[in-house]
């Protein structure tokens, strides 16, 4: 059977890498692949793409992000829906929380693709990032996870989130 959803992620100490798998269960048909082994044509293959990264220091996108970014940059979404899912801690890196999220949610709607899967801020304890949707500021363009410091909430926020974007994925 074909896979009809693409995720892309990345992952430095595997704790994304982990979390992905949690994510993979919940789609019947997902192709999976690194983004450090990721190149621009391979998205063309997909309409519904999930990605996925976690955000360092401040507010720095995950190392192999970091290089894919440039041509990450030149990807058409036109036709597309994105959803993105992002680690981050909020405590230690309040006003840097998932700001990874919105750097690659900005350049799919820069270029054309349409970003479903949004999240509530509510109940984060962040004071700023760039994943907070500028027209929307209840809401993150994506799934926001804290490992460091609400581990114990992640598998609920994956589940609820997995089912909004599947019916946003019309799966």
């Amino acid at each position: 059977m074909e896979h009809t959803v693409g995720l892309f992620f990345g992952s430095d100490t595997g704790i994304t890498e982990e979390l992905t798998h949690d994510i993979v269960e919940g789609f019947k048909e997902v192709a999976v692949k690194e983004v450090s082994e990721a190149k621009a044509e391979d998205f063309e293959s997909y309409d519904l793409i999930l990605l996925g990264l976690s955000t360092w220091y401040d507010g720095d996108l995950q190392s192999d992000w970091e290089d894919f970014f440039e041509e990450f940059k030149t990807i058409d979404f036109t036709g597309k829906k994105v959803a993105i899912y992002g680690l981050g801690d909020q405590i230690g890196y309040a006003e840097y929380f998932i700001d990874g999220v919105g750097i690659l949610a900005e350049v799919v709607i820069e270029n054309g693709g349409e970003v479903v899967g949004k999240w509530s801020v509510e109940g984060y304890k962040h004071t700023e990032s760039k994943a907070i949707i500028p027209n929307d500021t209840a809401y993150f363009y994506g799934l926001a996870l804290d490992n460091d410091n609400e581990s114990e909430l992640n598998e609920e926020r994956i589940n609820q989130w997995i089912e909004q974007v599947k019916k946003e994925f019309n799966l």
